[in-house]
């Protein structure tokens, strides 16, 4: 079989993304071979372009990026029997050791032996070619397009904060944020019951598709605003403060307002990843107020519920999509979901 060139985007170092010709993967004895078909750019490839570092991990040139794919098996390692050539898949590329006891106990998301750094990193699947366990590929149903398939991840990103937050019917949800993840935690608090959810960012168009995508309330920010000001308007639209509050953005900034404008007894739930370790927090009101903070890094075995929704129609993730590039314009691809050119929310790459 002629495969061509396995065209992958680089990373080299900041600001230096590269389209290059790799070797085309062989799949061991327990993975599969994809021909990829579509990979959405995450927000941490964006940072990784800009700093060097894939959420708090600085990263080692040279390597392949992306983690949002979805394509259809070309081939099956000799003891794969769960998979066969041209079923199409989603993978979920979360590294895990499979040994420790988070692993052991279901949680591999908080792996206590990492497999992603400079010295064990792993190449990513912005490429037309790749590899991958055939138990971490989860086949799609007929209905399901693999554009659709490349935003499970993000979804279940959203799926498991709401579970984080233990968001149900009458919760009152603050999301800051309108990213992909953002929207998509939205979507999914209202599909688990939320009576009111207010969205903030400082873009109206990520806004108006929030509202979309059925935000009660969306509150326009500018980055400079004083905290006290924008919890006293969240508040003031919502005439309660929220139960649950999610804070997709990972800026100091937007997890103090979060604290600051959850209500006493409630939950924040610290999604966004901006890269910076240390926080000043506002503790007496964690204290006085018992506003318990949780972390909520990736997800963990949502994936299958994700597609489920999606196959469903229970959430519409094609509104989320509003740019497709093929892998040969990757870089302007990167370079559009940067600048916010023609609104971009979600771009997709397409390798083949």
């Amino acid at each position: 079989m002629d495969l061509g060139d396995n065209l992958s985007v680089v990373f080299r170092g900041v600001h230096d993304l590269r389209l290059e010709k790799c070797p085309i993967p062989v799949p061991r004895d327990d993975e599969v071979l994809l021909k990829v078909d579509s990979v959405g750019i995450c927000g941490s490839d964006l940072h990784l372009m800009k700093n060097g570092f894939l959420g708090f991990w600085e990263i080692k040139p040279p390597l392949v990026i992306g983690h949002e794919a979805a394509g259809t098996v070309l081939e099956v390692g000799r003891n794969v029997t769960d998979l066969k050539e041209g079923d199409r898949v989603v993978i979920d590329t979360l590294p895990r050791c499979e040994k420790c006891t988070c692993c052991r106990e279901g949680r591999h998301n908080i792996c206590t032996h990492p497999t992603l750094g400079v010295d064990t990193q792993v190449n990513g699947c912005m490429t037309r070619y790749y590899t991958h366990p055939a138990k971490l590929c989860y086949r799609l149903p007929t209905a399901m397009s693999l554009e659709e398939a490349a935003v499970v991840e993000p979804l279940a990103i959203g799926l498991y904060a709401c579970r984080r937050g233990n968001v149900r019917q009458g919760s009152v949800v603050l999301v800051i944020g309108a990213g992909s993840v953002g929207l998509l935690t939205l979507a999914m608090s209202k599909a688990c019951g939320a009576t009111k959810v207010i969205v903030t960012d400082v873009s109206q168009w990520r806004l108006d598709k929030a509202k979309e995508l059925g935000a009660d309330f969306t509150l326009k920010v500018e980055p400079n605003d004083p905290e006290d000001l924008i919890v006293r308007r969240i508040t003031s639209l919502l005439d309660d403060r929220p139960t649950v509050s999610f804070d997709c953005a990972g800026f100091q900034s937007t997890a103090r307002v979060a604290v600051k404008a959850t209500a006493s007894g409630g939950t924040v739930v610290l999604v966004g990843i901006s890269g910076k370790v240390d926080m000043d927090l506002p503790v007496r009101d964690i204290l006085t107020r018992e506003i318990d903070i949780r972390g909520c890094y990736a997800n963990v075995n949502d994936f299958q519920t994700a597609i489920e929704m999606i196959a469903a129609g229970k959430i519409n993730v094609k509104t989320l999509i509003t740019h497709h590039y093929q892998i040969d314009d990757a870089l302007k691809a990167f370079n559009v979901l940067k600048d916010g050119t023609g609104n971009a929310i979600k771009v997709l790459i397409h390798p083949n």
